[in-house]
């Protein structure tokens, strides 16, 4: 059975009986950790006092899996195995070792499996399949931006706390992509304002600004034209001490990469052929597909030309701020701003 993450508690309370698997995957560290949680906390209830962790690399033999599972316990009648895969791929004798397992569980053993998100290969490979079939499946995604509020909403209210619109707004601002900052900041209302109502007012005063972003959240936000987004993302990387030289890599990247698509759409290839070249996948397919129809190559070539300025400014050779010359290339990007023509 495969459930998400927010179905995972009512899905546990319907089980009498432990299953003999357990999946957790998924890259958001807060879901994630609070899925397994939740495994072990029912696991508990059943009986199963006994843990261990494996923890699987390189160099992991799959045989101790059996081993463990097929060993007596010394301490309990029952033992969880929690087998962390994280960003490991099972090769054809693992995902063989785990179907022989599966096809005849211990009765007294239970195993958790925690990786990190896994790709569409691994979901339609024998050993997924088949922990569907016996076990339970968790798929843990990250809540998109236009979620986040509601979602802020939802986990204050089960901490006995209510936040009007514009402290969800505001407060989802503050934390964007920081489900982990997000807790904590609402454990904190909740210890303040214990049973009230929370306005705007009230999160200005007791939250930080815990915004986590990275440089791939500023060319996406650039691509999707946002461009108040795009200078706030700027802001907060260069406060976290982030390097000018990598923000500029991860502009230029892409700004190559729309140069090579824009360029192959001309000459009539075809667009998923074209994405598969330039390693676009998912729901950054459409993101790059409307970003080519606002941008010519020859616009793309003067952003590509000011790149090479911007580093030169970051080298010391120009004596121009080099992060006010990245907030006009990514202003630029977001259709926001014309390119400049030349440095002085």
């Amino acid at each position: 059975m495969k459930v998400r993450a927010e179905q995972l508690d009512a899905q546990l309370k319907r089980q009498q009986e432990a299953l003999p698997v357990y999946l957790v995957t998924g890259d958001e560290p807060l879901l994630c950790g609070e899925s397994v949680d939740a495994v072990r906390a029912h696991l508990r209830r059943l009986g199963f006092s006994e843990r261990e962790v494996m923890h699987v690399d390189s160099g992991f033999s799959w045989d101790s899996l059996l081993e463990s599972a097929n060993a007596l316990s010394l301490f309990a009648e029952r033992k969880l195995i929690e087998l962390r895969l994280g960003s490991q791929k099972l090769n054809r004798s693992a995902s063989d070792l785990l179907q022989r397992y599966l096809a005849n569980p211990a009765p007294d053993n239970a195993l958790l499996i925690i990786c990190d998100r896994l790709d569409r290969s691994s979901k339609q490979s024998a050993w997924f399949k088949t922990i569907e079939q016996v076990g339970l499946a968790v798929e843990v995604w990250p809540v998109e931006p236009e979620q986040l509020p509601q979602w802020l909403g939802q986990r204050a209210a089960s901490q006995g706390v209510e936040l009007d619109n514009d402290a969800l707004q505001l407060l989802a601002d503050r934390i964007e992509g920081n489900l982990l900052a997000a807790r904590q900041e609402l454990d904190k209302l909740a210890l303040l304002y214990p049973g009230q109502r929370i306005g705007a007012e009230e999160v200005i005063q007791a939250v930080s600004d815990s915004s986590r972003f990275d440089i791939f959240a500023l060319t996406d936000a650039a691509l999707l034209g946002q461009a108040p987004r795009c200078q706030h993302i700027l802001q907060v990387l260069r406060q976290e001490g982030n390097e000018a030289a990598v923000v500029l890599w991860a502009l230029t990247r892409d700004i190559r990469m729309l140069h090579a698509v824009s360029r192959g759409l001309a000459s009539g290839q075809s667009y998923d052929t074209l994405c598969q070249r330039e390693r676009i996948w998912g729901k950054r397919k459409q993101l790059v597909r409307n970003a080519c129809r606002r941008f010519d190559s020859g616009l793309l070539e003067q952003l590509l030309q000011q790149a090479a300025e911007v580093d030169l400014a970051i080298k010391g050779q120009r004596p121009d701020d080099p992060w006010l010359l990245l907030s006009q290339i990514t202003l630029a990007l977001a259709g926001c701003a014309q390119p400049w023509r030349t440095l002085h």
